[in-house]
């Protein structure tokens, strides 16, 4: 066993004084929400510096966050937008990055290059805005998940990823009758599960996290997804609707809510990523691009 010099030693201590350090200012914002949402709104008032701890112990602002109807409709919106718009959006992504992924397929090196083209140039907002209208999606619950649809990196990703599995398996299927419906499903898809899973995860957050298409395409209220429901509360001051709920006449108790909803907001999607996890590293490593 090699014995560690003195120059390696001061490099791991700097190596774990600096990823504490970043795990700290990366940690404590969101510790510091935690403990104001439990904290009491007048001990939260006064309270100046770093917050260790909640400043008293108050549940009432998660109580009426909760009884709130507009986070529950929030809640049922964005639940539709990740669950049917990641499972349209890998599907379609994999199904476009399979046909690209083809050695038969006429034009692909033309195609690619139109697409790669969609990564720097765009028509902008309103060209965009007019043909969704035009389509007829504006305010419906359509218009946050058709447009985006399929990602351009993810896209790039997955073909990437399929072009890397044997040729010979798909030609071995053919042989046997296979068509290119079951090359993909049988073959394609079962052997990039990794993938997969990352692209669940990529297109999943996006969907939680989106409040700008939202902003732009949605009037009805009863569409909102949770996240413009938070920019109401936090952005334009809107708390009057859940602190109206309240039995006491705290001046102060907006704040504590606003803090209570971004941690009803964001604890979800935390609680997503540790079960995807172990496949991100590998996904990401399988669909990276080669030189």
């Amino acid at each position: 066993m090699i014995k560690p010099s003195v120059g390696d030693k001061i490099f791991d201590a700097f190596n774990y004084v600096f990823l504490t350090f970043l795990l700290v200012i990366t940690l404590y914002p969101f510790l510091y929400v935690v403990f104001a949402s439990l904290s009491t709104p007048t001990e939260l008032i006064k309270h100046s510096g770093i917050l260790w701890k909640p400043a008293g112990f108050y549940l009432e602002g998660y109580k009426l966050v909760l009884k709130n109807p507009m986070i529950g409709v929030g809640y049922k919106n964005t639940l539709f937008y990740v669950v049917v718009g990641t499972i349209l959006n890998v599907f379609f992504t994999a199904l476009f990055a399979y046909v690209l992924s083809r050695r038969d397929m006429y034009w692909k090196k033309y195609m690619m290059m139109m697409i790669v083209f969609t990564m720097f140039f765009s028509g902008g907002i309103i060209p965009e805005y007019m043909l969704v209208k035009n389509l007829g999606m504006l305010d419906t619950r359509w218009s946050l998940i058709i447009p985006g649809l399929i990602a351009t990196w993810n896209l790039i990703i997955m073909r990437t990823s399929f072009q890397s599995i044997p040729y010979e398996m798909e030609e071995s299927a053919k042989i046997d009758g296979a068509s290119d419906w079951v090359v993909f499903w049988k073959i394609i898809l079962p052997l990039s599960i990794p993938l997969l899973a990352v692209m669940v995860l990529f297109y999943g957050v996006q969907h939680w996290n989106a409040w700008a298409n939202a902003l732009i395409y949605l009037r009805d209220k009863d569409l909102f997804p949770l996240q413009l429901v938070l920019r109401e509360i936090l952005i334009q001051n809107n708390t009057s609707d859940i602190t109206n709920l309240a039995t006491d006449s705290d001046p102060f108790l907006g704040e504590v809510v606003k803090h209570a909803t971004i941690v009803v907001a964001t604890v979800p999607i935390l609680i997503l990523y540790p079960l995807i996890q172990k496949h991100f590293t590998k996904g990401v490593m399988i669909g990276a691009l080669k030189g």
